[in-house]
């Protein structure tokens, strides 16, 4: 009976194993499948004329150089409003507010909020960015308005890694006559460093993939800003994302659209890996 049981055991292990294996095996395949062919499609198309000059109808040339540092701006932007704000937020819920049920509510409304799609959030920012606080279709109303957008996310993943740091920890520096703040900045925060790079990392997927939202907020031009003019009211420009919509679904300008998402995903791979760098290197600095 024992040898029937561990033999039926055995066979349902093995195929439990065989199907998680079948399962990662396909996330993995399609995965390099999109990637595979997205490059495929986009690498052939381009070129230095495509990425270092803008658009010109009368010259009939196409350039996405706005695109890349509209793109550049919004992401700096969003992050230097965002990142604060979320791990400030994050901090004050998980070591300083005593009510715990006010702490619930907001957890649950941080998590509704990042399930709410984004064109709801374009619509508030034009109404709330562009009109009551007359930005103007603007990079600086597009970023306000994503800001809010990846706000939660912030707010949840450094929440989270910040439950994870042991009491042993903040009640070995308080014992030592650390005060709070500084138990806080020397001691929890070095320990959650890669929750905040996770949040970092998942915030700027969504802002570089972000596109309804953006077409409300910060239009659609294509000429070069400086970095005083991305954040002066009233100077739209659109990202890659836009860039890509518009050359798709607007002129059918496939190969345009193809070499524009390769860039992106070029951009985004680049973006995240310096931000791991950043991770170790203040890992490095904390230790």
């Amino acid at each position: 009976m024992t040898d029937t049981i561990s033999k039926a055991r055995k066979i349902k292990d093995t195929i439990l194993k065989l199907m998680m294996v079948l399962s990662a095996g396909l996330i993995c395949s399609l995965l390099l499948g999109l990637i595979g062919y997205i490059l495929y499609r986009g690498i052939p198309h381009i070129s230095w004329m495509l990425v270092s000059t803008k658009p010109s109808l009368l010259c009939g040339t196409v350039g996405i150089l706005p695109n890349i540092l509209n793109t550049l701006y919004i992401i700096i932007i969003t992050l230097v409003i965002v990142l604060p704000l979320g791990v400030g937020a994050a901090i004050y819920l998980n070591e300083y507010a005593k009510n715990k049920k006010l702490v619930r509510v907001i957890e649950l409304a941080t998590e509704t909020l990042a399930g709410i799609p984004s064109i709801i959030y374009g619509l508030v920012g034009m109404l709330l960015f562009v009109q009551f606080f007359s930005l103007g279709t603007s990079l600086m109303a597009g970023s306000l308005t994503l800001a809010i957008m990846t706000l939660p996310t912030i707010i949840r993943t450094t929440q989270e890694s910040l439950k994870t740091v042991p009491k042993a920890y903040r009640e070995g520096s308080l014992g030592l006559g650390a005060g709070k703040w500084y138990m806080i900045r020397t001691v929890v925060i070095p320990c959650v460093i890669d929750g905040i790079v996770t949040g970092c990392i998942l915030s700027v997927g969504r802002v570089v993939g972000e596109s309804a939202a953006l077409l409300f907020t910060a239009g659609m031009a294509n000429e070069l800003l400086s970095v005083p003019e991305a954040v002066q009211a009233g100077n739209a420009g659109s990202t890659l994302t836009v860039a890509m919509y518009v050359y798709a679904k607007e002129r059918g300008q496939f190969d345009v659209a193809f070499a524009v998402a390769a860039i992106l995903l070029v951009l985004t791979f680049l973006i995240n890996m310096l931000a791991k760098i950043a991770a170790v290197r203040l890992k490095q600095k904390r230790g």
